[in-house]
């Protein structure tokens, strides 16, 4: 009997779904598969392409609330959370099919000849997505890599397929050739790590923590794999004392308890100005406590439960007794429930202040001025995103400059939007994705030069005097 996935609600701990797991052998059967029917869809015209993906994002749009109120069910999602996330890869898809038609090379002026640049495809591209945003960021890689006209394969992570499989047989129901985009549940040391070694898999884009994306890393460099990493965060929430602090102090919950803290951009570190400390802490207390925890389908819910024990233990290790702080309130009983906590009078070095805990828990880290504010800052391993609250425009673009981040708003908490690029600096990956550039990631760039020459042998004379030995 081949391997299964139990697939838990993490809100009441129910078995929701067992899923097969994919094998070793099953991957490469994928492989192959996919291999051939990258090389049809590559060969349609442009403007077909782009009016399959229209009609993939038009069949999500019809299944918005199945598809979100699965996502509930299986990550614990609230459901206003559910509906964007799968809004976004109907968004995606619109998005990456606009840019079909507008992968263009350039004309490049050359002494003897005209030269241009061909954007081809890599070919077959195996994307590794996380449990914690299961839809969207699954999205993010496969919607530019099928327009660049590429064939996809997705393996979602253990505790949450069921949103991909869905996805996959919507694209068939929407007319894309079959192979093309798949769905490969599996554990990741089995059915991930097949994935990345496999020779006839171009490239990998990966999300998730660090650690294994090193391993991706590493491992892909067998085959000098494409790789892209969108790694963990650690990133800080910079409030300055000319900041409104009404503003800052209400938008500081959900900066790091949305979707449970269970975010790599989540705003963990809250850097204070020293002489706003107390006041701050005054009022983001009501705040903290304002928040409703529950269950996450119910209307008005605002956080749901963690995604499995094994992350409510990881989170309750960092919270040691003895530590002062703002706690909120949380469900017990059965499913994966953790309050929201704000720790105070933590060291900037303890444990909980430099690693990512990825759940529902912040510390508040004093600053003196704008150099010390940067240099807590960028006192972390990672570089993902940040925010920076002030009033002084000047000093919202020094910091900005400053911090090491690849992600950053001023007065704000955004992130990520489809329309621009993201990444993180440092630890926090490598690559970039969305954006304008973002079908180009999942391309090669081919150089061709047409020769002015008539002949053969003027063609090489022309190149060898112009421009010296052809290699």
């Amino acid at each position: 009997m081949p391997d299964q996935l139990q697939i838990l609600n993490p809100a009441t701990e129910a078995v929701v779904a067992t899923v097969p797991a994919t094998s070793a052998a099953e991957v490469h059967e994928a492989v192959v598969r996919a291999a051939r029917a990258q090389t049809g869809w590559a060969a349609l015209a442009p403007g077909d392409r782009a009016r399959l993906l229209r009609r993939f994002a038009t069949t999500v749009d019809a299944h918005l609330e199945e598809l979100a109120l699965l996502e509930v069910r299986e990550a614990g999602h609230v459901l206003g959370n559910a509906r964007w996330e799968a809004g976004n890869v109907r968004d995606l898809l619109d998005y990456a099919a606009g840019g079909v038609e507008r992968l263009t090379g350039r004309q490049i002026p050359v002494p003897g000849g005209l030269d241009l640049t061909i954007l081809e495809p890599l070919g077959v591209v195996g994307v590794i997505a996380p449990w914690n945003f299961p839809m969207p960021i699954a999205a993010w890689a496969t919607a530019p890599a099928l327009a660049a006209g590429n064939a996809v394969l997705l393996k979602p992570a253990e505790t949450t397929p069921l949103t991909a499989l869905r996805l996959a047989a919507l694209a068939l129901e929407a007319g894309l050739p079959e192979h093309l985009f798949q769905v490969l549940p599996g554990h990741g040391p089995v059915t991930g790590s097949a994935l990345v070694e496999h020779p006839g898999v171009a490239k990998i884009v990966f999300t998730g923590s660090t650690a294994v994306g090193k391993q991706v890393l590493a491992k892909g460099s067998a085959h000098l794999k494409r790789v892209t990493l969108e790694l963990g965060g650690k990133s800080p929430n910079i409030v300055f004392a000319d900041a409104d602090l009404e503003a800052a102090a209400t938008a500081a919950p959900m900066s790091f308890l949305d979707n449970s803290g269970q975010d790599c951009c989540a705003r963990t570190r809250i850097l204070v100005q020293r002489s706003v400390h107390d006041r701050f802490l005054d009022l983001l207390t009501p705040a903290i406590e304002a928040v409703t925890v529950g269950d996450p389908a119910a209307p008005g819910t605002d956080m749901g439960p963690l995604i499995s024990r094994a992350q409510l233990d990881r989170v309750r290790s960092y919270v040691t007794p003895g530590l002062d702080g703002i706690r909120g309130k949380a469900p017990e009983g059965p499913g994966f429930w953790f309050p929201p906590t704000v720790l105070t009078g933590v060291d900037p070095t303890a444990r909980v202040a430099v690693e990512e805990v990825f759940g529902p828990v912040a510390v508040v880290l004093p600053f003196d001025d704008e150099a010390d504010a940067i240099r807590l800052a960028n006192a972390t391993e990672y570089g993902l995103a940040g925010s920076i609250w002030t009033r002084d425009l000047g000093r919202a673009l020094r910091v900005s400059q400053a911090v090491r981040a690849g992600n950053l708003s001023v007065n704000s908490h955004s992130s990520v939007r489809y329309w621009t690029p993201f990444g993180g600096f440092k630890q926090s990956g490598i690559g970039r994705e969305l954006g304008p550039d973002a079908l180009t990631a999942f391309t090669e760039t081919k150089n061709v030069f047409l020769s002015h020459a008539t002949t053969s042998t003027t063609a090489t004379s022309t190149a060898t005097s112009t421009e010296g030995p052809a290699q």
